[in-house]
């Protein structure tokens, strides 16, 4: 499923984001950046370990902040470890830091000149962030960002299951619709 925004296209797959053939990933990442579990910890092990040494080499990101390291031997040319929030029930300020992540990581692409990048549904997993607001903060974020001036051409959000993909198609149905 994809949209135009502009002059970028705005895309969700239901897919193995260590698969994208883009410029760069994002990896829901701890403010630490140890990518020992989960995705970070599958990234790694396909990208390599100089992923986690570059990560050593940046250390503690804090959240709603980005950072970026090569891809090893990943498709992709670079990794965007983003630090989204834990979910405490909204009270403390969630889904402006996701949002931030967000905006952080799409920022981070466009200073490096790239042209695509590809979204996991941060915070979504063991940070316990509920999966129709993630949908509706990412989106909104990524959408309101490609309105503006930007030189990025691709924006997929590489969602993992179809459950996860159904409920940012429905997000997207909601914010874009045909």
């Amino acid at each position: 499923m994809e949209r135009k925004i502009k002059n970028s296209i705005l895309e969700l797959v239901d897919d193995d984001i260590t698969e994208m053939e883009t410029d760069a990933i994002v990896n829901a990442a701890n403010s630490r950046l140890q990518h020992g579990g989960g995705v970070a910890g599958i990234i790694v092990s396909k990208g390599g370990r100089i992923i986690q040494e570059e990560s050593n080499k940046i250390g503690h990101v804090p959240t709603g902040e980005a950072a970026i390291t090569t891809a090893g031997r990943l498709k992709a040319r670079y990794v965007i470890h983003a630090v989204g929030p834990v979910w405490r029930g909204g009270g403390e300020h969630e889904e402006e830091k996701l949002r931030n992540a967000t905006l952080n990581s799409l920022k981070l692409a466009e200073g490096k000149g790239l042209k695509s990048i590809a979204f996991p549904a941060i915070s979504a997993g063991i940070f316990g962030f509920p999966a129709n607001k993630c949908a509706g903060t990412m989106l909104s974020t990524a959408i309101e960002y490609l309105k503006g001036e930007t030189m990025l051409e691709r924006v997929v959000f590489c969602l993992y299951g179809k459950s996860s993909f159904a409920v940012f198609l429905k997000e997207m149905e909601i914010q874009l619709p045909c």
